[in-house]
């Protein structure tokens, strides 16, 4: 009854395992070759010939960027929430009245609209009020996003605060970032792509479709490490 429940369990696994591969849009030989083991042993473990350890378990979770309580257990999602962009969940906390406050400035930008060059935007006449939370670092500035391609993560009207990244080819997979190209910025998952100079951008609303895109064609970059989901009513 124990090796039936072993094998049960083994399979559940696999099956996870299959599905993002499938996801990932790479083929076994390459998904093998993406986590450092050998295709012939990857074959093995998803035909049940050898048990998936918790090593090949570690090793999809740092490579893929997926829950290991999903992987293993099958519970919650494949792509957990990202740890660095905490939610915050509160009353307006713009303070406009008083700019001279200490605090996280708060920028009058739709981060998701327009093309100019982002880090040419933060100046002070832009500045509209200043947050003033424990949760926030002071390096990083607050902006608005529209649209609901990142609904229910990020709602449309809500704030994040980001801080930009000096090295754009160090890339935390499974998080948020604000990406910023030459025709357009947005706020997406990235995740990793079966060829290595391209990424997977992701939406949170499943309505919308991933797009791939050439590293190379990254200007910028800033990772979102905080939510603000609220909206400020007149």
């Amino acid at each position: 009854m124990e090796e039936q429940e072993s094998r049960k369990t083994n399979d559940a696994i696999a099956e996870r395992i299959r599905y993002i591969i499938r996801l990932s849009r790479m083929n076994q030989a390459k998904f093998a070759e993406r986590i450092g083991i050998d295709p012939s042993n990857l074959s093995k473990h998803l035909s049940g010939r050898l048990p998936i350890s918790d090593s090949l378990i570690n090793r999809i979770v740092v490579e893929m960027g997926v829950a290991k309580p999903w992987l293993r257990d099958g519970a919650d999602v494949p792509f957990a929430k990202p740890a660095l962009a905490n939610e915050i969940v509160a009353d307006n906390p713009i303070v406009t009245n008083n700019l001279a406050l200490t605090g996280v400035p708060v920028y009058d930008i739709d981060v998701t609209a327009g093309a100019t060059e982002l880090s040419r935007m933060f100046t002070a006449d832009r500045i509209v009020g200043v947050v003033d939370l424990p949760q926030l670092s002071r390096d990083s500035r607050i902006v608005r996003v529209s649209g609901d391609s990142m609904e229910p993560t990020i709602h449309n009207g809500g704030y994040i605060a980001v801080r930009r990244l000096t090295q754009r080819q160090t890339i935390f997979w499974g998080q948020i970032y604000v990406v910023v190209l030459e025709d357009f910025r947005m706020v997406k998952y990235l995740r990793r792509h079966a060829d290595d100079n391209k990424v997977v951008l992701h939406s949170a609303n499943p309505a919308y479709d991933d797009m791939d895109i050439d590293r190379d064609d990254i200007l910028d970059l800033y990772i979102v490490e905080n939510i603000l989901n609220f909206e400020i009513r007149c």
